[in-house]
């Protein structure tokens, strides 16, 4: 999986950018952002040298996914007070800046684990995002970006984004519909947001309560279906944390170590075949901030014992 020039260790997408001042009491837990690097490197899952600090993105891999009307407009804090307000944040300038600054994460990591084989964004799986539009905390779809830039400047053919985030990635769903070459599949609550689902590759629906045994099953039966039929030369995956049982937008009953379970389950699919994989964190909304940085930490802690 690693070629010879590879430095072996996992690379991290990560500024402090990430983490930005939200209102007190607000639905999105921006503070994990700067609570799960803390942690990795506090209990040494990560060094300092591994995180690698993205600059913007280029404008043409912007504009080569998202119509040029909305970047204008968001870029410039004109769309209107409804398109803001779907998003889930008042827009700024440094909102749009942290945004930018997380797709060009993910491009990067792209291109890192072109030579080492894994790399991840400490956020991302920004899912939510259309063409034209942003929804629900996602204002720019960054796996689709960073596929696009696979596409169209390193020859890589063939991707899979394996989406199991507890709320349909519906905007990567829908732009991938027009992307030859992007394989989508999205395993995710039945009856939680978004109330419209757009059409993956492969949908898996999970029924309110679903626990441990029902989900490892689904993904196993499913995964395996889908890399007997469709062999990647890249994935992308977006592993929120949102299918706790503790989640407060989640529906699930997915224990902590379920949760940790199915990232050792695809990340053992990864290594089998023997390509690169980019990881996104997605969402977590538990009530107690730290259930969501364990969780995550966890996915951090799979890769490098399986992938390293």
């Amino acid at each position: 999986m690693k070629d010879k020039n590879c430095l072996k260790e996992l690379k991290v997408s990560y500024r402090n950018e990430y983490n930005f001042p939200l209102p007190e009491n607000h639905r999105f837990p921006m503070e994990k952002y700067d609570m799960l690097p803390k942690q990795l490197l506090h209990e040494g899952t990560l060094t300092q040298d591994q995180f690698i600090s993205p600059e913007m993105l280029n404008d043409q891999w912007l504009y080569s996914v998202h119509d040029t009307d909305y970047i204008d407009r968001l870029t410039t804090l004109k769309l209107s007070k409804h398109e803001e307000r779907v998003t889930g944040f008042v827009h700024s300038h440094e909102l749009v800046k942290r945004e930018l600054l997380i797709m060009e994460g993910t491009r990067l990591a792209a291109e890192l684990a072109l030579s080492c084989g894994a790399a991840m964004n400490i956020a991302g799986g920004t899912h939510h995002a259309f063409k034209d539009r942003g929804e629900g905390f996602c204002l720019l779809n960054d796996q689709v970006i960073a596929a696009k830039w696979l596409l169209e400047s390193q020859n890589i053919g063939r991707i899979l984004i394996i989406d199991l985030d507890v709320h349909q990635g519906n905007g990567t769903a829908k732009m991938c519909q027009e992307m030859e070459g992007v394989f989508t599949f999205s395993m995710h609550g039945k009856n939680n947001y978004p109330l419209h689902k757009e059409l993956s590759d492969v949908d898996v629906e999970l029924d309110d309560g679903t626990t441990d045994d029902v989900y490892l099953y689904e993904l196993e039966k499913n995964l395996n279906d889908i890399l007997e039929r469709y062999t990647p030369d890249f994935v992308f995956y977006q592993c929120g944390v949102d299918i706790l049982s503790s989640d407060k937008l989640g529906r699930l009953d997915v224990s902590i170590n379920g949760c940790k379970e199915r990232d050792r389950r695809v990340f053992h699919s990864i290594k089998q075949l023997s390509v690169p994989v980019v990881c996104t964190m997605g969402g977590g909304y538990s009530v107690e901030i730290t259930t969501i940085t364990e969780a995550h930490a966890n996915t951090f802690r799979s890769i490098q014992d399986i992938l390293f």
